[in-house]
C-alpha cells in the first residue's frame, strides 16, 4: 500500500548521498545489525552507519561499493553503538537489498 502524499519540500530537507563502504562487520552484541564505516567524500568525511540488514547481505560483500545513504538524520544509539546516517535499501519483509550505485558517481554526490 502506497504511503500518503507529501509536499515537495518535505522531500528536500532529505539529504542523500552516495557513500563508498570503507569497512563493514558484525558486531558482537548484535544479531541484526552490520556496522560500516562509509566515506561521503573529503567535504564530509567518512561516517559510522549502521544498517539492519544481516540476514539478507553478507557484510564482506559491502566493502568497496557505493549506495545510497540518508546523511542529515540525528545520530542515532544502537546497541554499544551510535549510527550517523542511514543505508537505503529495497525489498519486502524476506530480502532488503541495499541501493547500490554505479562506480562512477564520486563519493558525496547528492541524489536528487
Amino acid at each position: 500500500m502506497a504511503k500518503s502524499t507529501i509536499e515537495y519540500e518535505d522531500f528536500e530537507k532529505l539529504d542523500l548521498r552516495v557513500g563508498k563502504v570503507l569497512q563493514a562487520s558484525e558486531p558482537e552484541w548484535s544479531n541484526k545489525l552490520i556496522e560500516m564505516k562509509v566515506d561521503f567524500g573529503q567535504e564530509l568525511g567518512a561516517r559510522t552507519i549502521f544498517a539492519g540488514l544481516r540476514k539478507f547481505v553478507n557484510f564482506a560483500d559491502l566493502i568497496g561499493n557505493k549506495y545510497v545513504f540518508i546523511i542529515n538524520l540525528p545520530e542515532r544509539k544502537l546497541g554499544e553503538g551510535v549510527s550517523q546516517g542511514m543505508m537505503l535499501a529495497a525489498g519486502g519483509d524476506s530480502a532488503h537489498l541495499p541501493l547500490r550505485v554505479d562506480d562512477s558517481i564520486i563519493e558525496g554526490s547528492q541524489i536528487k
